[in-house]
């Protein structure tokens, strides 16, 4: 056997260097940041060459790698420090928002730069949703003015679609809602988005993104209250900011009522309580009766399983009617009460197939049972009724009219004849 030690084995061919386009840069925005601010101060203030510059620029420049920068030299004039402040050492520019005129056009004109760079580069929309979160929670860095213009810069763009309302969520912030910051802000954001679009377009921006029930978290917890929301923003000339939060609010309640009401309903509780419940919140919430009978009756038509033969729901539905008909008797002391319960009635038996036959069924049982009266009744029948199976339940009702007419003639004849008596 020989001792001779074997050679290692080695590793042969070419070896590849790494291209340069694989090696990763290294992060520097002072020379991004001085091409920008060099082209901001060529183009000066005209607006429309800084949108052409930026538009070119972007195939030369990594906007990518550098939005947070680009954004902040457009805003602000040079990069920011936390906190708002601009960074020292650093080249900044006279030409930028919070340098520019405090009005309207100006504002406007600057709101098509960043559309104009937005939609050409699409890449942008994050970042550039992420830099108007950061620019709020800046906001007590920033000046009386360059809080003006970011709020109406923001209330344009939220306007136009460039952004979307959950950088409001900004807002909330513990500190700015402490010092009034918020509260102030939202008012000029709101106040520009409504001179360009109407409260019905704010209000669907708002709920897409879950901000519609969010807004009295601009004021304190001790001052969350939907009267204080409400006299601050009517005061600020936005009435309509102010409805359209009390109308949230009684939503929201109005859900919460529901939930309690079918917990109590489930847990079997005794009716006089829960009539006692309903009232105490119509009362505290600003209820209308209307909109009470409207969630009793889907509350209750809920309660149960609908059996699926047509020919046991209609008994199922007489059964817990009758349990409840004293619950609907309580909150249709009013004609239009009675007459919402009958067009929600109307709508249930439409929309649920197996209730098709019993609608007449139901109508005459609250009737018995005094929830409805015959002049809600007649009322319905002759021009109160909705389109919805119209007439399948008019024919379903026409014997019954005639009765409540001929029963009201007669009733008549019989006063009349009890008068003359008395004579």
């Amino acid at each position: 056997m020989s001792n001779q030690r074997q050679p290692k084995p080695t590793l042969t061919g070419q070896r590849f260097k790494t291209r340069k386009r694989d090696e990763k840069e290294k992060f520097d925005p002072s020379q991004f940041q001085e091409s920008i601010v060099q082209g901001l101060n060529d183009s000066g203030t005209d607006l429309e060459a800084v949108a052409k510059f930026l538009d070119a620029s972007g195939a030369k420049l990594d906007y990518r790698r550098y939005a947070e920068t680009l954004f902040d030299i457009l805003v602000a004039g040079g990069m920011l420090a936390p906190g708002g402040t601009l960074s020292d050492d650093m080249t900044c520019t006279e030409f930028c928002l919070f340098k520019a005129q405090e009005d309207m056009e100006t504002m406007l004109a600057y709101a098509q730069v960043f559309h104009k760079l937005i939609r050409r580069y699409k890449y942008l929309e994050k970042g550039f949703e992420e830099e108007i979160k950061k620019l709020l929670l800046f906001l007590k860095g920033f000046t009386e003015s360059e809080r003006n213009k970011l709020a109406m810069l923001t209330g344009i763009l939220l306007a136009n679609g460039s952004i979307s309302a959950s950088i409001l969520s900004s807002l909330f912030n513990e500190n700015l809602v402490k010092e009034g910051v918020s509260a102030c802000f939202a008012v000029k954001v709101f106040k520009t988005w409504l001179a360009e679009k109407d409260i019905n377009s704010v209000a669907g921006s708002l709920r897409k993104v879950g901000m519609d029930n969010r807004l009295m978290e601009l004021f304190p917890a001790n001052k969350r209250s939907c009267e204080h929301f409400s006299k601050y923003f009517t005061d600020a000339g936005l009435k309509e900011i102010s409805d359209f939060a009390r109308n949230q609010q009684s939503i929201g309640a109005r859900k919460e009522l529901q939930k309690e009401l079918q917990d109590q309903m489930a847990r079997g509780d005794p009716l006089k309580d829960i009539i006692t419940y309903i009232r105490e919140e119509t009362s505290k919430n600003n209820i209308s009766e209307q909109t009470m009978i409207s969630l009793i009756w889907s509350s209750v038509m809920s309660s149960v399983e609908w059996n699926k033969k047509e020919e046991l729901v209609t008994e199922q539905a007489i059964k817990l009617l009758k349990q409840y008909s004293p619950l609907l008797k309580a909150f249709t002391s009013q004609g239009l009460s009675e007459l919402t319960l009958l067009l929600k009635i109307q709508e249930y038996c439409y929309d649920n197939i197996h209730f098709m036959k019993a609608f007449q069924k139901i109508v005459v049982l609250l009737y018995k049972a005094d929830v409805l009266s015959e002049e809600a009744i007649l009322k319905w029948y002759n021009d109160a009724h909705l389109a919805k199976g119209k007439s399948v339940f008019l024919e379903q009702m026409k014997k019954f009219v005639e009765w409540l007419k001929n029963a009201e003639e007669e009733y008549r004849y019989f006063c009349k004849l009890v008068s003359y008596q008395d004579i």
